[in-house]
């Protein structure tokens, strides 16, 4: 599993106009490439009258699934620019179609590629790029007595910390990137005093946004 990568997290369509041609670019995230070809030929069904529907969609940890279609348009002039913008920002597991109306001008070979591009572009910025970082997430129990220097030293190092349960003892559950759990194995084992009443319970992917950590599924 990578520790960090970039992807969209939720569907979202942008349009521009080029000599009166409309290109409507939706943009949408996949886990794999069947799921992208069923999006393909649902914007395929949702644009049926319109002139192309280009997509290309990458995929894989190490972009091992990368397929684009011109779909009638000259070749190399519409589905590798739409490809090249998912490359470019190494944007993983997504998905683009972009949908054109002929508008009676030719836009000639360069005109198709910056507008095929440019469509794409707009979608993927209303859509947003995530950064997903991959965490390990910590359940540590204290005493109350030790409660306020545990968390200190959490927020300390920068480390997420998600909850606080309070009981008998004090439960801390922090994420930490994981990267950075053997620092903070050796951390804890210090301010513990050799002890260490912390258990891994297992990773899991997270984006920080507006201030809080959301977990992926």
């Amino acid at each position: 599993m990578l520790n960090e990568y970039k992807t969209i997290l939720t569907e979202a369509e942008a349009e521009i106009v080029e000599k009166k041609s409309r290109f409507i670019a939706t943009v949408r995230p996949v886990k794999s490439e069947e799921e992208a070809r069923l999006f393909v030929e649902e914007m395929k069904k949702k644009y049926w009258n319109a002139t192309h529907n280009v997509f290309a969609f990458q995929l894989g940890e190490r972009n091992e699934i990368q397929r684009f279609s011109d779909d009638g348009e000259p070749q190399g002039t519409a589905g590798m620019p739409v490809l090249n913008v998912l490359k470019g920002e190494d944007i993983k597991n997504a998905a683009i179609v972009v949908t054109r109306y002929f508008g009676g001008t030719l836009l000639g070979t360069g005109g198709l590629v910056r507008a095929y591009g440019k469509a794409a572009k707009e979608g993927v910025l209303a859509a947003g790029i995530a950064d997903l970082v991959l965490y390990a997430k910590y359940e540590i129990t204290t005493e109350y007595t030790d409660s306020g220097k545990v968390q200190y030293e959490i927020l300390q190092e920068g480390h997420i910390l998600f909850d606080t349960q309070y009981s008998e003892k004090v439960v801390f559950i922090v994420f930490v990137k994981v990267d950075e759990t053997v620092a903070f194995e050796k951390k804890m084992t210090d301010v513990f005093k050799g002890n260490t009443p912390f258990e891994k319970q297992g990773e899991q992917y997270g984006v920080w946004q507006d201030g809080e950590l959301s977990l992926l599924e």
